[in-house]
């Protein structure tokens, strides 16, 4: 059955035939193609068309899709069963690998996805001080949770918020642009008493790439200590791809709680929050907040994660970045010599190529961004297999399973874009 079947008969079952948003291509004025395998750095269609891929699964591939020793050890764990609803010794090795890599993670929680962590991290925040109140940064995302549903990004399409949240919910979210220290300021001198968390991506990946402004992220270690409450870093989009130990390690500053999601398990569906032991023994069943999962900790996920750990360590992440500069330089040429303007945000081995000459620092700058010019790049180089973000305001990245020849095949593709 080919994609555009599959597709007509998903709208029948599905809402919008996907199960994630952002899959229907409507940002790009497409529909979607239907995969049907990957390797390495590459997807294959249902028709058997053949892609490099940019965007690997929305960033934890990492190693490429379907690394070896990532396979080998997710299959040995399945053949031994693929839920137990119990402990298992994996998880106890996965723990020990996160937190020698991330020495902030003293103490940690498996949970099944990102959202789950960021919205337990929430919870374990308020429980902690006893406060209600969150501050969160208009276009960073969080996953769906309620509570983050506030001005949540391109990801959500929910500015300022989702129909089905209660403003009941949403009245504990205090709001900020991404790298306006002075508004958080204001929140906290205004109800620093009832402010729990403040709630970051340490570099935006949900508006596209968006970088901290220098002493944006250490003012809000600061304004956190100074008021007693906990700053909570979202490194689901960047833990291990900004640096082996995540962006914290990258700009030198300690949160005191950690979400990190699917590359902790090589793709597989997981995610963990974890932090100061202080705060972590807060959870039942050593403390009074609840959270709980039949799937936590399952040996599959744990498995793979911890292949997919000890793989990192070995990698060359210097030599990627250089890659990856290089390639997004080059890429940023031939589109200005098209007449196009650029603006490209970057750093690792994560890009975004905005389609506007503005500087980009936070959502309200990306609405220079040339939505349709985007549209037409993205369509052009799908024809001729290249598999970018479908949406002009997310991430794109490398892997360390990315070849120069893909690269040079790439910025190939692109000289023969029109606009």
């Amino acid at each position: 059955m080919d994609s555009k079947t599959l597709y007509a008969k998903a709208q029948t079952l599905m809402p919008g035939g996907v199960n994630s948003p952002l899959r229907a291509c409507r940002y790009v004025n497409s529909d979607p193609v239907f995969i049907e395998r990957a390797q390495g750095a590459y997807i294959w269609d249902v028709e058997g068309r053949k892609y490099i891929d940019y965007v690997l699964s929305w960033g934890p591939q990492l190693l490429g899709h379907c690394e070896p020793s990532v396979n080998e050890a997710a299959h040995k764990a399945v053949d031994l069963g693929s839920s137990y609803g119990a402990p298992c010794a994996g998880e106890v090795e996965l723990a020990e690998l996160i937190a020698e890599i991330v020495p902030s993670i003293e103490m940690m929680r498996m949970v099944s996805s990102g959202t789950e962590a960021t919205m337990s991290a929430l919870r374990l925040a308020r429980g902690y001080t006893g406060r209600d109140k969150v501050v969160k940064f208009i276009g960073n995302y969080h996953g769906h949770n309620d509570a983050f549903l506030a001005a949540a990004g391109s990801a959500a399409q929910a500015v300022p918020g989702t129909p089905g949240v209660p403003e009941d919910i949403v009245r504990h979210t205090l709001l900020a642009h991404y790298n306006d220290l002075d508004k958080v300021r204001e929140h906290f001198e205004t109800v620093g008493d009832q402010i729990a968390c403040v709630i970051v991506e340490p570099v935006a990946g949900n508006m596209g790439l968006v970088l901290p402004q220098p002493g944006f992220l250490q003012g809000l270690r600061d304004l956190c200590t100074q008021y007693g409450a906990l700053l909570i870093f979202d490194e689901v989009i960047t833990g291990f791809r900004m640096s082996l130990g995540g962006a914290q390690a990258r700009f030198g500053i300690t949160p005191d709680l950690t979400t990190m999601g699917k590359i902790i398990g090589g793709g597989f569906p997981v995610g963990c929050y974890g932090g100061k032991r202080e705060i972590m023994e807060h959870m039942a069943p050593c403390g009074g907040v609840f959270q709980a999962g039949t799937l936590s900790g399952n040996p599959v996920a744990m498995a793979a994660g911890v292949a997919t750990l000890k793989r990192l360590k070995e990698c060359d992440y210097d030599a990627l970045e250089a890659r990856t500069t290089k390639f997004t330089a080059e890429l940023c040429d031939i589109l200005r010599g098209k007449g196009q303007p650029i603006t490209l945000q970057h750093m690792a081995s994560a890009f975004t190529m905005y389609f506007t000459d503005r500087p980009i620092r936070n959502m309200n700058d990306t609405s220079t961004t040339d939505c349709d010019a985007y549209a037409k790049f993205w369509n052009q180089m799908r024809d001729q297999g290249i598999n970018l973000a479908p949406a002009g305001f997310e991430c794109t990245f490398t892997s360390f399973a990315h070849s120069d020849e893909d690269l040079e095949r790439t910025l190939d593709a692109a000289r023969k874009v029109t606009f």
